[in-house]
C-alpha cells in the first residue's frame, strides 16, 4: 500500500512540527552535499528555525559563495541599466588603481625606501618578510646546485661506464711533460758521481848542491 499524500500546510502541535523540522532539514542538508558531489555544484544551504538558531551547509566557503551571489546579482542588475554599469566598472577602475598603488608602496618599503612612516612593529614585520623570502631565495640557489652536482656526477658514472676507471698511473714519457696515457715509461737510475782523481801533483825535482871547486 502506497504512501499517502500530507498535506502541506503549517502543522499545529509543536512537538510533530519539530519533529518534521529536524528530519526534513538533515534531508534538505544531506541532498545539497549529495548534489554538491556527484555534480561538481557549488552548493550553500542557510536553514534559520522557528526560534532562530542557524544550519547551514556550504561546499566551499559560505562567505564566498554570498559574495559570488551578490556579485551575481549586482552584474545582472548593471546588464538591465546600462547607467548602473558604467558606476560598476569605475569602481572596479578605481579599486584595481588603489591595490595598484598598494603594491607599488609595498614594493618600495621592500627595497628600503619611504620607511619614516612605518613604525616599530611594521619595520619589524617587513624585515620578516625579507628574512623569509631571502631564505626562500637561498634554498631554490642551494637545490639548484645540487642538482647540477647530480647532474655532473651521473654524467661520471656514464663515462665511466663506458670508458672504464680512469688510469690513475702517471708516468714520464719521451714527451715535453707527464701524461696519463704513455705508452712508453722512461726508466730512470741514480749512479754515484764519478770520482774525480785527486792525485798529488808530482813532487819536484829535488836539486842537489852545486858544489864548486
Amino acid at each position: 500500500m502506497g504512501r499517502g499524500k500530507i498535506l502541506i500546510q503549517r502543522i499545529d502541535n509543536s512537538t510533530s512540527r519539530q519533529v518534521t523540522f529536524s528530519k526534513r532539514r538533515n534531508g534538505l542538508l544531506k541532498k545539497a552535499k549529495e548534489l554538491a558531489i556527484l555534480c561538481d555544484a557549488e552548493v550553500g544551504v542557510m536553514i534559520f528555525s522557528s526560534t532562530g538558531k542557524l544550519y547551514e551547509f556550504a561546499s566551499t566557503s559560505m562567505k564566498s559563495m554570498i559574495g559570488r551571489y551578490n556579485k551575481s546579482k549586482e552584474g545582472q542588475h548593471q546588464l538591465m541599466n546600462p547607467t548602473s554599469e558604467v558606476k560598476f566598472w569605475k569602481r572596479e577602475a578605481a579599486m584595481l588603481r588603489q591595490q595598484l598603488q598598494n603594491l607599488q608602496e609595498i614594493y618600495r618599503q621592500m627595497m628600503g625606501e619611504e620607511l619614516s612612516g612605518l613604525s616599530i612593529k611594521d619595520l619589524q614585520n617587513l624585515e620578516n618578510q625579507l628574512e623569509m623570502s631571502l631564505r626562500g631565495v637561498r634554498m631554490k640557489k642551494d637545490q639548484l646546485r645540487l642538482d647540477e652536482i647530480q647532474k655532473l656526477n651521473r654524467k661520471l658514472s656514464e663515462r665511466r661506464d663506458v670508458h672504464g676507471p680512469p688510469n690513475r698511473d702517471f708516468r714520464l714519457t719521451n714527451g715535453p711533460g707527464l701524461g696519463e696515457h704513455s705508452q712508453i715509461p722512461v726508466h730512470l737510475q741514480l749512479h754515484q758521481p764519478e770520482q774525480q782523481n785527486h792525485d798529488p801533483p808530482p813532487r819536484a825535482m829535488k836539486l842537489g848542491r852545486l858544489q864548486l871547486p
